[in-house]
Protein backbone atom coordinates (compact mmCIF):
# COMPACT_ATOMS: atom_id res chain seq x y z
CA UNK A 1 0.00 0.00 0.00
CA UNK A 2 1.50 3.74 -0.78
CA UNK A 3 2.07 5.64 2.01
CA UNK A 4 1.82 9.36 1.42
CA UNK A 5 4.59 12.15 2.78
CA UNK A 6 3.49 15.52 3.27
CA UNK A 7 5.11 18.05 0.86
CA UNK A 8 8.49 19.75 1.99
CA UNK A 9 9.61 16.52 4.56
CA UNK A 10 12.67 15.45 3.38
CA UNK A 11 15.76 14.30 5.26
CA UNK A 12 18.93 16.50 4.87
CA UNK A 13 20.63 14.30 7.36
CA UNK A 14 20.12 11.13 9.54
CA UNK A 15 21.69 8.12 11.31
CA UNK A 16 24.94 7.30 10.37
CA UNK A 17 24.96 3.75 8.18
CA UNK A 18 21.32 4.58 6.62
CA UNK A 19 21.10 6.97 3.18
CA UNK A 20 19.39 9.36 3.22
CA UNK A 21 16.61 7.92 0.65
CA UNK A 22 15.95 5.23 3.13
CA UNK A 23 15.56 7.56 6.18
CA UNK A 24 13.18 9.44 3.69
CA UNK A 25 11.45 6.23 3.00
CA UNK A 26 11.46 5.07 6.67
CA UNK A 27 10.51 8.72 8.33
CA UNK A 28 7.61 8.29 5.77
CA UNK A 29 6.63 5.13 7.16
CA UNK A 30 6.96 5.90 10.64
CA UNK A 31 4.86 9.26 10.35
CA UNK A 32 1.95 7.11 9.35
CA UNK A 33 2.08 5.35 11.97
CA UNK A 34 2.58 8.97 14.39
CA UNK A 35 -0.73 9.59 12.91
CA UNK A 36 -2.30 6.36 14.12
CA UNK A 37 -1.39 6.67 17.15
CA UNK A 38 -2.59 10.38 17.75
CA UNK A 39 -5.79 9.17 16.61
CA UNK A 40 -5.95 6.20 18.60
CA UNK A 41 -5.05 8.25 21.82
CA UNK A 42 -7.85 11.36 20.68
CA UNK A 43 -10.41 8.47 19.79
CA UNK A 44 -9.66 6.97 23.43
CA UNK A 45 -9.88 10.41 25.09
CA UNK A 46 -13.26 10.44 23.31
CA UNK A 47 -14.61 7.92 24.42
CA UNK A 48 -13.89 8.62 27.79
CA UNK A 49 -15.95 11.60 27.61
CA UNK A 50 -18.83 9.99 26.02
CA UNK A 51 -18.85 6.48 27.99
CA UNK A 52 -22.25 6.08 29.84
CA UNK A 53 -24.26 2.73 31.08
CA UNK A 54 -23.67 0.42 33.86
CA UNK A 55 -19.98 -0.13 33.07
CA UNK A 56 -19.58 3.59 32.81
CA UNK A 57 -16.99 3.95 35.61
CA UNK A 58 -14.60 0.92 35.04
CA UNK A 59 -14.10 2.07 31.87
CA UNK A 60 -14.15 5.71 32.53
CA UNK A 61 -11.02 5.31 34.99
CA UNK A 62 -9.64 2.18 32.71
CA UNK A 63 -9.06 5.12 29.44
CA UNK A 64 -6.43 7.79 31.59
CA UNK A 65 -3.99 5.63 31.96
CA UNK A 66 -4.30 4.06 28.09
CA UNK A 67 -4.01 7.19 26.62
CA UNK A 68 -1.12 8.16 28.39
CA UNK A 69 0.61 5.33 27.64
CA UNK A 70 -0.73 5.55 23.99
CA UNK A 71 0.83 9.85 23.99
CA UNK A 72 4.02 8.25 25.52
CA UNK A 73 4.32 5.85 22.24
CA UNK A 74 3.65 8.98 20.36
CA UNK A 75 6.51 10.65 21.50
CA UNK A 76 8.97 7.97 21.23
CA UNK A 77 7.95 7.65 17.59
CA UNK A 78 8.25 11.10 17.11
CA UNK A 79 11.56 11.38 18.92
CA UNK A 80 13.08 8.32 16.57
CA UNK A 81 11.68 10.36 13.39
CA UNK A 82 13.79 13.54 14.22
CA UNK A 83 16.48 11.76 14.91
CA UNK A 84 16.37 9.80 11.54
CA UNK A 85 16.61 13.97 10.30
CA UNK A 86 12.60 14.48 9.37
CA UNK A 87 10.78 16.86 11.31
CA UNK A 88 7.50 15.06 12.94
CA UNK A 89 4.07 16.51 11.97
CA UNK A 90 1.66 16.05 14.60
CA UNK A 91 -1.10 19.32 13.92
CA UNK A 92 -4.66 18.24 13.76
CA UNK A 93 -4.85 19.60 10.29
CA UNK A 94 -1.99 17.18 8.90
CA UNK A 95 -3.65 14.11 10.60
CA UNK A 96 -6.68 14.78 9.24
CA UNK A 97 -5.24 15.57 5.81
CA UNK A 98 -3.04 12.52 5.72
CA UNK A 99 -5.39 9.83 6.90
CA UNK A 100 -7.28 7.07 5.17
CA UNK A 101 -9.43 5.76 7.19
CA UNK A 102 -12.68 6.72 8.72
CA UNK A 103 -13.44 9.19 12.06
CA UNK A 104 -14.57 7.17 14.99
CA UNK A 105 -18.44 6.73 14.90
CA UNK A 106 -20.09 6.39 18.35
CA UNK A 107 -20.91 9.35 20.17
CA UNK A 108 -22.68 8.90 23.67
CA UNK A 109 -22.90 5.22 24.47
CA UNK A 110 -23.45 1.95 26.55
CA UNK A 111 -19.77 0.77 27.63
CA UNK A 112 -19.94 -2.49 25.42
CA UNK A 113 -20.87 -0.42 22.51
CA UNK A 114 -17.68 1.77 22.59
CA UNK A 115 -15.46 -1.50 23.26
CA UNK A 116 -16.51 -3.15 20.51
CA UNK A 117 -16.61 -0.04 17.98
CA UNK A 118 -12.98 0.18 18.93
CA UNK A 119 -12.38 -2.96 18.55
CA UNK A 120 -13.68 -3.29 14.90
CA UNK A 121 -13.25 0.21 14.11
CA UNK A 122 -9.90 1.13 15.48
CA UNK A 123 -7.82 -1.85 15.96
CA UNK A 124 -5.48 -1.17 13.21
CA UNK A 125 -6.28 0.99 10.37
CA UNK A 126 -4.99 -0.99 7.26
CA UNK A 127 -2.15 1.81 6.94
CA UNK A 128 -0.19 0.55 9.63
CA UNK A 129 -0.47 -3.30 8.56
CA UNK A 130 1.38 -1.69 5.80
CA UNK A 131 3.66 0.93 7.18
CA UNK A 132 4.80 -2.59 9.57
CA UNK A 133 5.61 -4.61 6.71
CA UNK A 134 7.49 -2.02 4.71
CA UNK A 135 9.25 -1.23 7.87
CA UNK A 136 10.88 -5.26 7.80
CA UNK A 137 11.51 -5.15 4.67
CA UNK A 138 13.03 -1.39 4.35
CA UNK A 139 17.10 -1.58 3.65
CA UNK A 140 18.40 -0.95 7.30
CA UNK A 141 19.49 -2.35 10.39
CA UNK A 142 16.37 -3.55 12.85
CA UNK A 143 18.64 -1.00 15.63
CA UNK A 144 17.13 2.18 13.67
CA UNK A 145 12.82 0.85 14.09
CA UNK A 146 11.64 1.76 16.95
CA UNK A 147 8.26 -0.24 17.42
CA UNK A 148 7.96 -3.91 16.25
CA UNK A 149 5.30 -4.56 14.02
CA UNK A 150 3.17 -5.99 17.01
CA UNK A 151 3.26 -3.15 18.85
CA UNK A 152 1.02 -0.11 18.06
CA UNK A 153 -2.18 0.93 17.56
CA UNK A 154 -3.18 -2.51 17.21
CA UNK A 155 -1.64 -4.14 20.64
CA UNK A 156 -3.13 -0.58 21.98
CA UNK A 157 -6.89 -1.02 20.74
CA UNK A 158 -6.91 -4.89 21.67
CA UNK A 159 -5.40 -4.31 25.10
CA UNK A 160 -7.60 -1.60 26.24
CA UNK A 161 -10.75 -3.72 25.12
CA UNK A 162 -9.44 -7.19 27.03
CA UNK A 163 -8.49 -4.83 29.76
CA UNK A 164 -12.30 -3.18 29.67
CA UNK A 165 -14.17 -6.19 29.55
CA UNK A 166 -12.34 -8.21 32.18
CA UNK A 167 -13.52 -5.15 34.12
CA UNK A 168 -16.71 -5.04 33.69
CA UNK A 169 -17.79 -8.66 33.00
CA UNK A 170 -19.01 -10.54 35.80
CA UNK A 171 -16.55 -13.13 37.74
CA UNK A 172 -16.91 -16.51 36.35
CA UNK A 173 -18.56 -19.17 38.98
CA UNK A 174 -16.31 -21.70 40.68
Amino acid sequence: MPTRKPTGRSVAFTAPGLSTQDADAVTSLLQNRLNSLNDLALTLKHIHWNVVGPHFIAVHEMLDPQVDAVREMVDDLAERIATLGASPVGTPGALCKERDWDDYSLGRADAMEHLGALSRDQAVPETVRASAQALLEAPMSQELVPLRPDLGPAQAAHTIVAHARQRVSPPASA
